[in-house]
């Protein structure tokens, strides 16, 4: 198993048109990703949203709501991608205060035809706009990074994690 992209183009019908992938002949699998976004800020900034002292009211639970609100509505943001019956959508919101950062962590679950990734990017992407707009009023400068799929299992081609994560958890504790 490896995780070299297909040399094949999927998305593109014999006259090199875009199309969407016909998965009606898969199989049916349990199916799930993870993904992220960081959030960085102003340790200020960091201090007044963990206290819920943002002006526009309570930003972890606004975050987690629209990250579950876009996994569901990924297939209208994204072309060509599947509509899918998500079983669930969990948004984590890790604060790292040695950063000065929140890392925002989804997971997503179907059993179906096609993969999660899309929508555990759409929601960690999503929830971390909206801290970003809640939070704007009082740190324009805040910025978005690491937006990633950490990993995922189910499908044909099994499970994935990322290079990054997969090189933490082979580091030895000291």
């Amino acid at each position: 198993m490896t995780d070299q992209p297909s040399r094949e183009l999927t998305h593109l019908n014999a006259q090199g048109e875009a199309h969407m992938v016909d998965v009606g002949a898969k199989a049916v699998t349990q199916r799930e990703a993870q993904a992220q976004a960081i959030v960085h800020m102003q340790p200020a900034t960091l201090e007044l949203l963990l206290a819920q002292k943002l002006p526009k009211g309570d930003v972890f639970a606004t975050a987690r709501i629209a990250g579950i609100m876009a996994a569901k509505r990924t297939s209208e943001l994204i072309p060509l991608c599947h509509p899918l019956a998500l079983n669930a959508v969990e948004i984590a919101l890790e604060p790292q205060p040695e950063t000065s950062s929140l890392q925002i962590i989804s997971t997503v679950r179907c059993s179906g035809q096609t993969g999660v990734e899309m929508e555990a990017l759409t929601a960690a992407t999503v929830a971390a706009l909206t801290i970003y707009d809640m939070a704007k009023a009082v740190d324009r400068a805040m910025t978005i990074t690491d937006i990633l799929v950490r990993q995922k299992s189910g499908g044909v081609r099994g499970s994935f994690t990322h290079p990054l994560l997969a090189a933490d958890a082979t580091t030895p504790d000291e």
